[in-house]
């Protein structure tokens, strides 16, 4: 199989298990013009691969993410400029649209996405696995919402999501102070499934997560993120009648069949992408 090329991601995928890995280790993978946008397009590629079942999310070199790129983020006032300030505003909305979106591509995704975090997971970083399905780190990671401390109000998803993760408190003071938060904390809270000893360990253990899932129903799968996902953003009332529709269309599926005849020759369950 063809895997997509990119300059600042590398993308390998194995036993049903993809791994998008963010490579700018020199720039402590910063968040580039070309790195926003390759996050998209991994994720569409994801989203497309039947191989493809679950992925993992990590950073190359010491850090997983310091960020949005500060070359980037000096770049935008010339980026905008128009004689006309209204135009120039127009320009600055659809810009952080844009990024907006980058970063929603992880929850659009119907695969699961799992952040193996280590080193500085920082402003658009925290932005970056706050739309994952779920968040592991090393005992090395250490998080913030750095925004506040360069001026400016986070604007790609950390002040809508973190609350949901952490409770609205912890997320006004984070976001107030921009204090850092270590793996035992981040734990504690919420903000992050489990910490592993070292980054190796973590690496490991998550891929075991992430098998595990590769080797569920991949339309079971699917459907309980589409519904979690939905679930979230609605009533109770309103996440049951989703739920009821979606498995009116797929509950009778081969899937369900190959679970109960596996269950009953005592075997692994094998499905099709």
């Amino acid at each position: 199989m063809n895997l997509p090329a990119f300059s600042t991601l590398q993308v390998s995928l194995a036993d049903h298990v993809a791994e998008i890995r963010l490579n700018r280790p020199d720039k402590s993978n910063a968040l580039n013009d070309a790195m926003w946008q390759e996050i998209r397009q991994a994720c569409d590629w994801l989203d497309a691969t039947p191989q493809a079942r679950v992925a993992i999310l990590c950073g190359a070199g010491r850090n997983f993410c310091a960020g949005i790129d500060l070359g980037m983020l000096a770049s935008i006032q010339q980026r905008i400029a128009h004689p006309d300030g209204a135009r120039s505003r127009e320009a600055l909305r659809r810009l952080i649209l844009d990024l907006q979106d980058c970063l929603n591509s992880l929850e659009r995704c119907c695969k699961p996405i799992i952040a193996a975090i280590h080193g500085a997971c920082v402003g658009g970083g925290l932005d970056l696995v706050a739309c994952c399905d779920m968040r592991y780190a090393s005992t090395d990671a250490v998080f913030s919402i750095k925004e506040i401390d360069i001026g400016m109000v986070a604007d790609v998803g950390t002040l809508q999501r973190l609350p949901r993760l952490i409770g609205e408190g912890m997320t006004r003071e984070l976001a107030y102070t921009g204090r850092n938060v270590d793996s035992q904390e981040a734990e504690r809270l919420g903000l992050i499934n489990r910490q592993f000893t070292t980054p190796d360990k973590l690496a490991d253990g998550v891929r075991q997560i992430a098998q595990a899932i590769a080797a569920k129903s991949p339309l079971a799968i699917r459907g309980t993120k589409e519904v979690l996902n939905y679930s979230r953003d609605h009533s109770v009332a309103e996440g049951l009648n989703f739920v009821a529709t979606w498995n009116s269309t797929a509950l009778l599926s081969a899937d369900l069949e190959e679970c109960m005849a596996a269950q009953m020759e005592k075997r692994l369950p094998q499905f099709p992408d």
